[in-house]
């Protein structure tokens, strides 16, 4: 069985659904994998990368063409820019990605249309036995800690108190809205930075959380 890992086209995206190392244990398993050409480039991966882990990196159709998808985002339709990912998809594939099902009903009536097995990793349980599997959270994690980075840039000062020769500078205030793993992401590395951190969730649980 093949799994095909294309190239992400979504404006200002740099992930790739698969790295080398993943690709190496996809072999393992018994999977035939082929990559898009230059699909991890922006991730810092080249060609060469794939193919030393025994990937096959091939052209955009021939990727598409897989029995398996692997995706970081759901397939692009534009009619005005003329893409169509899905059209690229054979009857009955599987499609591993991001989906948003909820939010996307008519890109679910299409994908049913053709008969795509879908896996929405966005809808993957946060339970310890499906912990292997949850992107979403990583990625949430990752979101919290650049979150806090990209403030203190723009903040203009230090997050940590100092004492300098031109006085006693006050730690910064932080309000972090939201305690779900972006947020505790936040929190944290806020903390890090000598901030004094406050948080706000509606749900009452989180509280322990939020104070450890």
């Amino acid at each position: 069985m093949q799994i095909g890992v294309p190239k992400e086209i979504l404006a200002g995206e740099t992930r790739v659904a698969a790295s080398p190392k993943s690709v190496e244990q996809l072999i393992k398993m018994g999977f035939d994998v082929v990559v898009e050409s230059h699909a991890g480039e922006l991730a810092s991966f080249d060609d060469a990368s794939f193919e030393a882990a025994g990937a096959k990196v091939v052209s955009k159709d021939d990727a598409w063409a897989s029995e398996i998808i692997f995706k970081v985002n759901s397939p692009i339709i534009d009619s005005e820019k003329g893409v169509d990912e899905l059209a690229l998809m054979q009857d009955g594939a599987t499609l591993v990605s991001f989906i948003w099902p909820a939010q996307n009903p008519e890109l679910m009536e299409q994908l049913s249309s053709k008969n795509i097995n879908v896996m929405a990793m966005d809808a993957v349980p946060r339970i310890s036995r499906a912990q292997a599997l949850d992107a979403l959270s990583s990625m949430a994690n990752i979101a919290g800690y650049r979150a806090v980075v990209e403030a203190a840039h723009e903040f203009g000062r230090f997050f940590t108190g100092q004492i300098t020769a031109a006085g006693k500078v006050p730690p910064a205030k932080v309000l972090v809205a939201g305690a779900g793993v972006a947020g505790l992401a936040a929190i944290g590395a806020a903390g890090s930075l000598g901030a004094i951190v406050r948080a706000f969730d509606v749900r009452p649980e989180v509280k322990e959380q939020v104070q450890s």
